[in-house]
């Protein structure tokens, strides 16, 4: 279908079972129930479920669909499904029904034990359950395997903790609407009946030729150029950013925007990132749950596609070293059932003091557990960007803007903010361009948590990490200060003379989280170390602060994570990690020695039998000596450092599984590999390009 006949309308969530097809289908009962469940979190009765699970087959099967999937995630990171077809015994006449009972919809189960669970679960403990998701529609997938029923759902243990993403963050979207609904009835809002946090994710990827990225066993088997060195010409010269979009890249955009459209997700924007061959793609908000699970389709739909193109969708954070990596903003507000933004300042933020009690509540939040929030943004691969100058720095601080800042000075200084910044009129000095209002505050791009006009972004997370942990915490942490400030206010003999104290206190003692400058210079860090703030620089540093009785105290008090849950966790990071830089460093050791080794021992025969000959005519050999005396250092270096790499490599087998591992991983494996890496890309850029072994950076960025 050409691109002049779609039309958005007609497409848009076609293959999802959706509240609207619902309405259409199912019994008025039937329907109201299921609002029910899913609106105030009433049990669906089995008999109810019956009948859903009947509609919902027959509408898949008109869809083309001849199986279903409980469709989950893990904590591998990416979604995991078991496809079970309609077909019931067959009958004596030899045919089959297509049946799909409630049982079937609402529960599933697959084996526990062969998923990460930290220990939760035993290797002969095999039985978990996924339970139905009823607030995320459920939706058909298309791919070569025909059409597949797919219904999200949370995973648990026999025991019931928690072995998924969902269940976490469904158990944190309910603390934080208690607590908010708690704070909005101080203020006399009695028609809010629910609060969701509501998410809007920019996903970040590059695109590379398929033929090309099959060529190395790097981007192959860890996501990322582990040797490489810098083409001429990288980003230096700011002509990607939001440049043309290439044709063959245009194209790959337009299928996934039908894609995504037809199963529901809300595409918005795409454009060309900093990086050549990096592009980025966002969405409308959803709430969390339906954000989590649409990012995740977002990240398959990517990946499927790009096949289909020829092409290959790199979602590693750091796929090349010398560009930008890849991230996630999430953007992340607070909004109530009846339309209430909590996070609108208004026109005059100053004396909108609903809005500033939930500000410095999240100011509160973010100081007092900065360590959780940055762990919750911690990967192996964000280890490589955060800190760079093209991604936020490793330490959390809060971005007000211009306006809210002075509200917020005014507030410590004098106890009292009678004023607010107002946008001035922009002016261009060209008369014909329309006159603009500008906004009351720049953006700032260093920051890691940037208030940016109604809703916070949080800029650390990874590009191929799911968005559920990040608001995991940011749900959890806030639900504990509107906790506690609503215990403050609820005993207050004088509720405007409380929250007035109460709104300047949390000011006053969590100024220190505020900056609006430079996130990225030196300054910053020593200002940061001065104010206290956590430095946190690697994943390994960053998950102990899972298990830290704070941390435990914050979820248990919200039945968000058990202490096993959290414990469980930790261990599943520092597993990940350790799991990771070892297919790394034997993935480098692979590649030299049986690809970039005997490349350039090909490559001093060549030259070797090039100076004999060029003896033999009498001529001066003295550069192609040099050549070969240099290669053939560098060659030395790259077997030492091999060596060096394959013996630290082959100790950290034998390290305490866990923290200890971990740590050694960090602290000796991956100075050895960057070791290795140095001589390497410098030979790349001796040795013939015709005997190099796999393609270079300018192939893979510049020829898609």
């Amino acid at each position: 279908m050409s691109a002049e006949l779609i039309n958005v309308a007609d497409i848009f969530g076609e293959n999802v079972f959706n509240d609207t097809v619902m309405q259409e289908r199912l019994p008025k009962k039937v329907y109201k129930n299921l609002r029910e469940t899913i609106e105030e979190g009433n049990e669906l009765d089995l008999a109810t479920a019956d009948v859903i699970a009947h509609e919902m087959k027959e509408w898949a099967i008109e869809k083309g669909a001849t199986h279903y999937t409980h469709w989950f995630q893990p904590m591998t990171g990416v979604t995991a499904e078991k496809h079970d077809s309609f077909i019931s015994a067959p009958l004596p006449s030899g045919k089959v029904l297509m049946s799909f009972s409630g049982k079937e919809l609402i529960k599933g189960e697959p084996d526990a034990s062969s998923f990460p669970s930290g220990g939760l679960r035993a290797t002969f403990e095999a039985r978990g359950y996924t339970a139905w998701d009823c607030t995320s529609p459920a939706f058909i997938r298309k791919d070569a395997g025909g059409a597949t029923l797919c219904i999200p759902t949370a995973f648990c243990s026999y025991k019931g903790e928690a072995l998924d993403q969902k269940t976490p963050l469904l158990r944190s979207m309910e603390a934080i609407s208690v607590q908010a609904l708690r704070l909005l009835c101080l203020f006399g809002n009695t028609t809010s009946k629910r609060v969701t946090p509501s998410v809007g994710p920019e996903q970040e990827y590059f695109l590379v030729d398929a033929e090309k990225f099959l060529q190395r066993k790097d981007l192959i088997y860890t996501g990322r150029t582990l040797f490489g060195a810098m083409p001429p010409k990288g980003q230096e010269m700011d002509d990607h950013y939001f440049g043309t979009i290439r044709q063959r890249v245009a194209s790959y955009m337009k299928d996934i925007n039908q894609e995504l459209w037809k199963v529901g997700v809300p595409a918005k924007t795409q454009h060309n990132e900093v990086a050549p061959a990096q592009h980025e793609l966002a969405s409308i908000y959803s709430p969390a749950n339906i954000a989590v699970d649409h990012n995740q389709l977002i990240m398959q739909t990517m990946k499927r596609v790009a096949c289909q193109h020829g092409m290959k969708c790199l979602l590693h954070e750091k796929p090349f070293a010398g560009v930008n990596g890849s991230g996630k903003h999430n953007n992340w507000s607070l909004i109530t059932d009846d339309g209430i933004n909590m996070l609108d300042p208004g026109v005059t933020p100053h004396e909108n003091t609903q809005f500033l009690l939930v500000l410095m509540c999240i100011l509160k939040a973010v100081n007092k557990h900065a360590d959780l929030l940055r762990e919750s943004a911690a990967d192996p691969g964000n280890d490589h960007r955060l800190g760079a100058n093209e991604a936020p720095p490793a330490i959390i601080s809060v971005f007000l803007g211009e306006q809210l800042a002075d509200v917020m000075e005014q507030l410590v200084s004098t106890g009292e903010a009678t004023h607010s910044i107002k946008g001035e009129r922009l002016r261009t000095g060209v008369r014909t361009l329309p006159g603009l209002i500008k906004d009351a505050t720049d953006r700032n791009r260093t920051s890691p948590f940037a208030f940016t006009g109604n809703k916070f972004e949080f800029r650390m997370v990874g590009s191929r990490d799911s968005i559920a942990a990040p608001n995991i915490v940011l749900n959890t942490i806030v639900a504990e200060a509107f906790s506690e400030a609503c215990d403050v206010l609820e005993k207050a003999d004088d509720f405007e003379l409380a929250l007035h104290d109460l709104i300047k206190e949390y000011a006053t003692e969590n100024q220190a989280i505020v900056f609006n400058g430079d996130g990225y210079s030196e300054a910053w860090v020593e200002e940061a170390e001065r104010r206290g703030l956590p430095n946190i620089k690697s994943m390994v540093e960053a998950i102990p602060s899972m298990t830290t009785r704070k941390a435990v105290n914050l979820f248990e008090k919200f039945s968000v994570f058990t202490r096993a849950e959290l414990e469980s966790r930790a261990e599943i990071q520092y597993e990940t990690y350790a799991k990771a830089i070892n297919i790394e460093a034997r993935t480098m050791i692979d590649m030299t020695s049986k690809q970039i080794i005997p490349a350039v021992m090909k490559y001093t025969k060549t030259l070797a039998d090039t100076i004999l000959a060029v003896k033999e005519a009498g001529a001066d050999t003295s550069v192609q000596s040099e050549l070969l005396e240099n290669v053939s250092a560098l060659l030395t270096e790259t077997r030492d450092a091999l060596e060096s790499l394959v013996k630290v490599t082959d100790e950290a087998a034998h390290k305490e599984e866990g923290a200890v591992r971990a740590n050694f991983y960090h602290t000796d494996v991956f100075p050895a590999m960057d070791v290795l890496r140095t001589p390497v890309d410098k030979l790349e850029m001796i040795v013939d390009k015709e005997v190099w072994p796999m393609p270079s950076y300018g192939d893979l960025i510049f020829e898609v």
